[in-house]
């Protein structure tokens, strides 16, 4: 009984360190793709840019149920469960995924899209940053480098739909 333990323990721990690493999903990202809850034809014609955004949280902490079209510049290269967004002066926006629901390819990057969720202004501590530097694999100076907590425009995505 004890021999067929010892296998039973050596056959899960080789099952369980045998599982590839997460990695984003596959795909190209083509026109008409989209990630998580489909993004409606009312909020695609309603998306706001993310200059737009940007005044409107100058003004409210947090907005609900909003749509913004932008260009993804960075994906999560570890599981694709973030982006960042351009916004028109060259700032980025930094997106999550609803309830880590779902995940993005990278082929995304360079796409433009629209994000269909809540958008709010909020302080990133010294050791977020650096966790999403590490994930986005930045030299180490750079990560280093990150010593104050900053305020960013965070976005909780529940759909995204790649438009060109």
């Amino acid at each position: 009984m004890k021999k067929f333990a010892i296998v039973l323990s050596v056959m899960f721990a080789t099952t369980i360190l045998a599982q590839e690493t997460p990695a984003p999903p596959a795909g190209k990202a083509l026109v008409g793709d989209f990630y998580g809850a489909q993004v409606s034809a009312k909020a695609e014609k309603m998306a706001i840019s993310p200059a737009e955004l940007d005044q409107k949280l100058s003004s409210s902490a947090k907005l609900e149920n909003i749509a913004v079209k932008g260009k993804v510049v960075e994906v999560c290269e570890n599981k694709g469960c973030w982006m960042t967004i351009k916004t028109d002066n060259n700032e980025r926006f930094f997106v999550k995924m609803k309830d880590y629901a779902f995940f993005v390819p990278t082929s995304l990057v360079g796409k433009n899209i629209i994000l269909e969720g809540n958008a709010e202004t909020k302080t990133i501590s010294v050791e977020e940053q650096r966790h999403y530097a590490e994930d986005a694999k930045k030299p180490t100076a750079e990560i280093e480098a990150i010593t104050k907590p900053k305020e960013e425009i965070r976005f909780l995505a529940s759909g995204i739909r790649v438009v060109k």
